[in-house]
């Protein structure tokens, strides 16, 4: 298989590791003897579904590990420890920045079997280990008359221990926040086997793990913050001829005090995709798309708002739909949450871009981003939480047709848009394999020091999600002055 095909970036080539053989490696038949057969997966066959996340094929593990308790991962750590072999976290495999795709030979250790939760509605928490369904933390607090809020697009399928790999967000983070900041306390095992357990006190020592996408420890639980379901909830649809207008209704709705549940932008060949795959009756000559709902405990403040964001809407030359039930409200939403199958029909894959700017530069941002896709000959699509400037253009492409050079060079241009503007690279899809390269164009060298000293103080053999977030060092620069002729 070429290294295209397996998801490498064009231009890296590997001679063919032990682990994509046939033969056992002698760590998989240690983690045999001390957890049992039952947690172990040493056969090709079962290694091969193990090597990918949504986005990034990477190299075969040498043996799967899937613990069942935070013993079991310890066991796991010292052993791969007394190997010299690295590890790599994995739930659902849901990420979109290759952030669970092995990129040398290691042991994955996949927590989809970790999934115990307690609910203690008392102090409004749930206890939740590391392969617990998103959703399902929603649906064991519901009984008590509480919700789980971060909601990711894949929090049917996405786990809680790659949510706070990545600090996800979701069409709920504008007014309601992302995954770190429901988290009260983590339990962790270090690059050693040690496991500790930390509250956000002092240091916030758990805000130094959320995000650092397993680069850092091995999150084995979380407890995390519930909070009531708002009363009340409105709905509308407002559709737009020019895509900065839709961003220019935004920041004019929050700046006239509005603050929305949700936020929500897609762009034309995003909702004909979505048209396309689930007929809901959505405008297709519409350039943008902004799906608003208002949310609270008082209906006249609900209505107030998205009067608000009705006005701005319309202000910047927008058509208004709100949606009179709550089965037309749920259609609506459906529309947003169906974009990743809705594009997976145009092309088999996506470069999905998490870029996040200031609400004051939307407008040139996305029009920005909307001339390099025109100029570039793929089709590109944008939608993302635009309430808090967090965009998702996707690069459309074929792997056997178009060059996986030119998917990355745009890539790297709509990032390079992003930090022009004040920018960051990722707002919760994380760094990963897709956006390593582009660091040293975000991160200031000083910064970038620092962060590899906080890598070197938790992970000193590097042991822990090999290959990821932090960028190769660059080539030192002498400072020795040229020689002269004559000297």
């Amino acid at each position: 298989m070429s290294p295209e095909k397996q998801g490498l970036k064009p231009g890296l080539s590997r001679s063919r590791p032990r682990s994509e053989g046939n033969e056992a490696h002698p760590l998989g038949a240690e983690l045999t003897r001390l957890l049992g057969p039952r947690k172990v997966l040493s056969s090709l066959s079962e290694r091969l579904n193990y090597r990918y996340d949504a986005i990034q094929f990477g190299v075969t593990p040498v043996c799967v590990v899937l613990p069942e308790s935070t013993a079991d991962v310890v066991a796991v750590v010292k052993a791969a420890r007394r190997a010299g072999l690295p590890i790599v976290g994995r739930g659902a495999a849901s990420g979109l920045s290759g952030g669970a795709a092995p990129m040398e030979e290691a042991v994955v250790v996949s927590f989809t079997r970790m999934t115990g939760l307690q609910i203690f509605p008392e102090r409004r928490e749930a206890v939740a280990q590391s392969g617990v369904i998103t959703l399902k933390v929603t649906e064991a607090a519901r009984p008590h008359g509480l919700i789980y809020p971060p909601d990711p697009a894949s929090f049917r399928t996405s786990t809680i221990g790659g949510n706070l790999g990545e600090n996800a967000g979701g069409p709920l983070c504008f007014k309601y926040g992302v995954t770190g900041d429901y988290v009260r306390g983590l339990e962790f095992v270090d690059a050693e086997g040690e496991v500790y357990t930390l509250e956000r006190d002092a240091y916030d020592l758990p805000g130094l793990l959320i995000g650092s996408e397993g680069t850092l420890g091995l999150i084995t639980s979380a407890t995390l913050r519930l909070a009531p379901p708002p009363v009340h909830t409105r709905t509308l649809l407002a559709s737009f001829a020019e895509v900065g207008a839709c961003a220019e209704a935004v920041s004019a709705a929050i700046a006239a005090g509005a603050v929305p549940s949700k936020l929500e932008f897609m762009d034309r060949a995003c909702t004909n995709a979505v048209e396309d795959f689930l007929h809901l009756d959505l405008p297709r000559d519409a350039e943008a798309v902004l799906l608003v709902d208002t949310d609270g405990d008082d209906l006249e403040t609900v209505q107030e708002e998205l009067a608000l964001v009705e006005a701005a809407c319309v202000e910047a030359g927008g058509k208004v739909r709100r949606a009179t039930t709550d089965a037309e409200s749920a259609a609506l939403w459906q529309a947003r949450r169906s974009v990743s199958p809705a594009l997976g029909r145009i092309r088999p894959q996506r470069m999905n871009e998490d870029i996040v700017v200031p609400r004051s530069v939307l407008p040139e941002v996305v029009r920005e981003i909307r001339a390099l896709g025109d100029a570039s000959g793929f089709h590109l699509v944008q939608f993302g939480h635009i309430g808090d400037g967090n965009l998702h253009p996707n690069i459309l492409f074929d792997p056997r047709r178009e060059s996986m050079e030119a998917v990355h060079d745009l890539a790297h241009r709509i990032a390079l848009v992003a930090i022009r503007y004040g920018g960051v690279l990722s707002g919760e899809h994380g760094i990963g394999t897709m956006k390593r390269a582009f660091m040293n164009d975000a991160v200031d060298p000083v910064t970038m020091s620092a962060l590899r000293d906080v890598k070197a103080a938790l992970d000193p053999a590097g042991a822990l999600n090999p290959g990821k977030l932090l960028p190769d060092p660059l080539p030192a620069v002498s400072s020795q002055e040229p020689a002269h002729a004559g000297s």
